[in-house]
């Protein structure tokens, strides 16, 4: 059952970039490079998204996790060059997290319903349902995969291996 357009959202289909395919076959020196006047790098955004897919899938699971203070937290603590393994890793974390966000975008209703609730008292006030945590994680995602797609363009590094709008 679930949802299709979200599932289409959070892979990639139609207007959406997919966003595996925008990061699988970037080489680690390409997806650390910054560029001048744009505060992160492509590995960064990736890090920042893994971060906060991370955390709603554990709020999701009813798992205790604390908001973040401030906004850094959720972004690497440098723009240090991470390595090709470390990038690699980072790569197939992504992939993993989109699928389990894919996985709960395909439950049955009384899920997607399901209430979750913040688990700090910074955000007990925060009550949304599944399906609302899972829509707006869908819509950071998609906002961040164009930051990578046009950041790819500006490195001579679009479109990716398995496609992407040229236009």
């Amino acid at each position: 059952m679930g949802d299709a357009t979200l599932r289409e959202i959070l892979r990639g289909k139609r207007a959406h970039a997919d966003p595996v395919a925008c990061v699988e076959d970037l080489p680690a020196a390409v997806a650390e490079r910054q560029i001048e006047g744009y505060p992160h790098s492509i590995s960064q955004i990736v890090s920042h998204m893994n971060y906060w897919m991370d955390y709603e899938i554990r709020r999701i699971e009813g798992r205790a996790v604390a908001y973040p203070e401030h906004a850094a937290e959720g972004w690497p603590a440098s723009a240090a060059p991470v390595g090709k393994s470390a990038w690699q890793a980072t790569v197939r974390s992504f992939g993993d997290l989109l699928r389990k966000l894919e996985s709960l975008a395909d439950v049955e209703p009384e899920i997607l319903n399901r209430q979750v609730r913040g688990n700090d008292a910074a955000q007990e006030a925060a009550v949304s349902s599944v399906y609302s945590v899972l829509w707006q994680t869908a819509a950071h995602n998609s906002y961040h995969v164009g930051q990578i797609a046009l950041l790819r363009r500006c490195l001579g590094a679009w479109p990716p291996r398995r496609g992407g709008d040229t236009w």
